[in-house]
């Protein structure tokens, strides 16, 4: 992992920043210096935990090659890896008794759909559901997702393994490496609500919906009490 002894502080970098804008304070740039260095620190964190993660050891090995149904017919959880190493597989809530797919799912599925064909340069991209297959491509459709593939987890078998409950209509990120011809769970998302520090939800961190990224950097935030909708 990196050794932090052979990185400038923080502070001394942010105290070398040359940025200035038109009519600023210097209150401002002083508070916005201090902020650049936590900025510094936070982005350094975040390269120590994904450093963290990279270095897990090999996660278990998958039960059985999951069955699923794709827009052109059946496939296993192996055959999505196409030919890449690393697969991501997105679990939607858009179950059968959902009459329109998740709004937070469809809104993060809304940045993701554009990034896909870059994502897989890297990795296997995957977005799967518990309703039928069908009725699935149908909701992309409307969504004019073009970039990512979708498949039905008809049994559940998958869903109850790696999203908590054979029919759970709950969200789940899960990531699985394949090496040697043998798969395994590599890394899966497990924020819960129980996790959640007062006043917020259990974001990832990195949050994997660039909507929240955004606000962050905006005077009222993401707000307490806004969430997208499938109208916007």
């Amino acid at each position: 992992m990196t050794d932090q002894r052979t990185l400038t502080p923080a502070s001394e970098l942010a105290a070398e920043n040359p940025t200035t804008f038109p009519n600023e304070s210097d209150d401002y740039r002083r508070a916005r210096n201090e902020l650049l260095a936590e900025e510094i620190e936070l982005r350094r964190h975040l390269w120590r935990v994904a450093e963290q993660r990279r270095a897990l050891p090999p996660g278990g090995e998958i039960p059985q090659d999951y069955r699923f149904d794709g827009p052109d017919g059946p496939v296993t959880l192996s055959d999505m890896f196409g030919d890449q190493h690393t697969l991501i597989v997105y679990s939607m809530m858009y179950g059968p008794e959902r009459d329109e797919g998740c709004p937070m799912c469809s809104s993060m599925l809304d940045a993701w759909d554009g990034e896909a064909r870059h994502i897989e340069h890297r990795a296997a991209l995957a977005v799967v559901a518990r309703s039928p297959i069908d009725r699935i491509v149908s909701y992309a459709e409307t969504r004019g997702w073009s970039g990512l593939s979708f498949y039905s987890d008809p049994t559940g078998d998958y869903t109850a393994d790696y999203a908590g409950e054979r029919d759970a209509d709950a969200p789940a990120y899960t990531v699985f490496q394949r090496r040697d011809g043998v798969v395994r769970h590599f890394y899966s998302g497990e924020a819960t609500m129980e996790m959640a520090d007062p006043g917020q939800d259990p974001h990832a961190a990195p949050d994997m919906n660039p909507l929240w990224v955004l606000l962050d950097t905006t005077p009222d935030g993401r707000g307490t009490d806004w969430y997208p909708s499938l109208d916007d």
